[in-house]
């Protein structure tokens, strides 16, 4: 029998009584991104959520937690923060910075906490999967849980694919 997995993340948890629970998949040497998630847990896409931390025009830190499935517009996350610009951190400073690698960066349970910004998609859901701060685990909670835990403020931070069909022709 598999040893439980208890992480930082689940530790935090534990200690303001958030409920939650564990989906744990098989890691392997294969590319990992949000698709492998969704396919090893076998959970619902629109309720699976993904961690990015972000450097901003203030040599400063920010997190995001948006849909696995969409991609972050950083413009949008520049306007919901407050800043001029926001670039994506490099992959090499995420673990010193966060104590998470990619794949297993969870906004609970960070080194330091950074201002965080979850999509405004979240909304339309009331448990939430994020990592459980390692590859191969998801915690599932709710959402409102994981706003209070996070100190989230709720935005608008994902592109929306409404590029014009160039196959249709134009009604003017």
């Amino acid at each position: 029998m598999a040893k439980p997995v208890k992480t930082n993340v689940l530790r935090h948890l534990d200690a303001e009584h958030i409920p939650y629970e564990t989906r744990t998949y098989e890691v392997t040497d294969e590319p990992f991104d949000g698709k492998s998630v969704i396919d090893k847990t076998g959970l619902d896409p629109a309720m699976i959520y993904k961690t990015l931390v972000l450097c901003d025009d203030r040599n400063g830190h920010l997190t995001c937690i948006v849909p696995v499935e969409s991609e972050l517009d950083l413009k949008k996350v520049a306007r919901a923060s407050g800043h001029k610009s926001v670039s994506m951190l490099p992959m090499k400073e995420l673990l010193p910075l966060t104590g998470y690698i990619r794949g297993g960066c969870s906004p609970v349970g960070m080194k330091k906490h950074f201002p965080t910004y979850l999509d405004r998609h979240a909304l339309e859901q009331t448990t939430l999967s994020v990592s459980a701060g390692v590859r191969g685990c998801q915690v599932l909670l709710g959402r409102e849980d994981l706003i209070r835990i996070t100190q989230a403020t709720v935005a608008d931070l994902t592109r929306e694919d409404q590029e014009p069909d160039t196959n249709e022709p134009w009604k003017g």
